[in-house]
């Protein structure tokens, strides 16, 4: 099968695509052939080694030391059953199925080999496309609003044009609240359009300048911290981290929330259900071939991504 491979860290021209042995099926498992998948921050950040602060050592010793432990990225997948492996009832070749991978990754590839239990099944009328473009981005968001948001609240999402962040901007918008962006000017049409009542460009209006008047601030980007973030609150708020150093992860307590997102295939049907009853636009902005993996991680890189990057292999 071909995929996508990395062989040490380093920029995006580190990616080769290239014929590699298709995964053994193991007992618990499905192969699945991948129709799409998705190039997110989280590749980027493991392709370059290029960790939140203070995570260095422990991702090394977790992804790989002088190099990735994994060789084939990719944390979605949406796709076919081509096979169905020993001890797996419920599922049969032919299914359309989706699903994140964990640390186990990839999903860069024209085949990946997952955990049945971990896999969700694709709505008919949810296209292949979206349900890679919506899982990373959306369970993200989902597992940090999640039931927070109520009616009439004020929420700041800071990064409002990414996977993270215009998932964030829906949610909030259906769960009844007060909407502000950050972005860019250039995307402040499109966070309009996912719902969201103001627009703060970030090139011209620092977030740390915003008033003390949010219930809610979710940091996507990591610019903001358990300090700064309170500054931002209005009383009984709360700060979400989505990207967090060392530190804070350890230190979020009480009016602050930080860590990684689960990925339950529970949370994955909550969103598909929402896509496919029209209530979450996955935003994918751009669709491109496995063969043009290295301009996808260029994307990533840019930190100029909308919404989300999704691969055909």
């Amino acid at each position: 099968m071909r995929a996508a491979v990395v062989e040490r860290y380093g920029p995006p021209e580190v990616v080769q695509v290239r014929d590699v042995p298709a995964p053994d099926v193991r007992r618990g498992r499905l192969l699945v052939r991948v129709r799409a998948t998705a190039v997110t921050s989280a590749d980027g950040r493991i392709r370059a080694a290029r960790f939140p602060r203070g995570f260095g050592p422990f991702a090394r010793l977790a992804f790989g030391v002088r190099r990735p432990r994994r060789t084939v990225l990719g944390g979605v997948f949406s796709g076919v059953v081509e096979e169905v492996g020993p001890g797996v009832s419920g599922f049969s070749v032919g299914d359309e199925v989706c699903g994140m991978t964990g640390v186990s990754f990839g999903g860069h590839a024209e085949l990946v080999c997952v955990p049945a239990a971990k896999t969700s099944r694709k709505p008919a009328g949810v296209s292949h496309e979206d349900a890679a473009g919506v899982l990373f981005g959306g369970a993200t968001a989902l597992h940090f609003l999640g039931d927070r948001v109520r009616p009439g609240q004020r929420v700041l999402v800071n990064g409002a044009s990414g996977a993270i962040g215009t998932a964030a901007v829906q949610l909030a918008r259906n769960a009844g609240a007060h909407v502000t962006a950050v972005c860019s000017g250039r995307n402040a049409d499109l966070v309009r359009s996912l719902g969201a009542d103001e627009v703060v460009d970030h090139t011209t209006t620092s977030v740390l300048d915003l008033p003390a008047t949010h219930d809610v601030v979710l940091d996507t980007v990591g610019n903001l911290d358990r300090h700064s973030g309170r500054r931002l609150l209005a009383p009984g708020g709360v700060v979400l981290l989505a990207v967090a150093g060392l530190t804070d992860v350890v230190l979020a307590r009480g009016d602050v929330r930080a860590g990684t997102s689960a990925e339950d295939p529970a949370v994955f049907d909550r969103l598909l259900a929402l896509v496919a009853a029209g209530d979450l636009d996955p935003v994918v902005s751009r669709t491109l071939p496995l063969d043009e993996v290295v301009e996808a991680h260029r994307v990533v890189d840019s930190g100029r991504k909308v919404g989300s990057l999704v691969l055909t292999p």
